[in-house]
């Protein structure tokens, strides 16, 4: 069987079978290069794991610590359960967070190494009516060789309701000191 195609002859004979054939090569090739790259990118995630980086600042797995906090005297203020979660993000519970004298959330936030063996932090809190606000704490961490310890500093600084945390400005209520030990199982 014949035909003209734009003036040239051409053959029809046996043209489904060539096409078929040329499809299934195209589709097991595919298939092929499919496969081959999902080895390769398994491969490179098993050789590359999230924590194999140079920065070894901060808990790798997370970790929680329970911490004393003290006022620039040197008076004790509070307790808390200070937690660096493995993500990056970081919550704080205090002791004193549900009265008599103060009426504020718990904290939550986020860390980052500091490139010094430590890590900075940034939470956020809101107090209660009637003094309704919004509290950043702005925290530096610095931990024993074998992060079992904790030393560093919190500065609360509080901002209107509707006023932006994350933006410079507010007024610095304090700035303390704590220590902490890490909580094991």
């Amino acid at each position: 069987m014949g035909g003209f195609a734009f003036g040239i002859p051409v053959l029809f004979i046996g043209i489904s079978s060539v096409v078929i054939e040329e499809a299934e090569n195209m589709r097991q090739l595919r298939f092929s290069v499919f496969f081959s790259l999902i080895v390769a990118l398994g491969s490179v995630a098993l050789l590359s794991p999230a924590n194999a980086t140079a920065e070894h600042e901060g808990p790798r797995n997370g970790a929680t610590y329970i911490t004393t906090v003290l006022d620039s005297s040197g008076n004790f203020t509070t307790r808390t359960v200070l937690t660096l979660h493995a993500d990056h993000t970081m919550s704080v519970v205090a002791a004193d967070q549900g009265g008599p004298t103060f009426f504020f959330t718990s904290q939550l936030g986020s860390w980052k190494p500091d490139g010094k063996g430590g890590v900075v932090a940034k939470t956020l809190d809101f107090d209660y009516p009637p003094n309704a606000d919004v509290v950043r704490i702005d925290y530096t961490i610095s931990f024993d060789s074998d992060h079992d310890r904790v030393t560093g500093t919190e500065t609360l600084t509080a901002f209107p309701l509707q006023g932006n945390p994350l933006d410079g400005g507010g007024t610095v209520l304090t700035t303390a000191t704590f220590t902490g030990e890490l909580v094991k199982p």
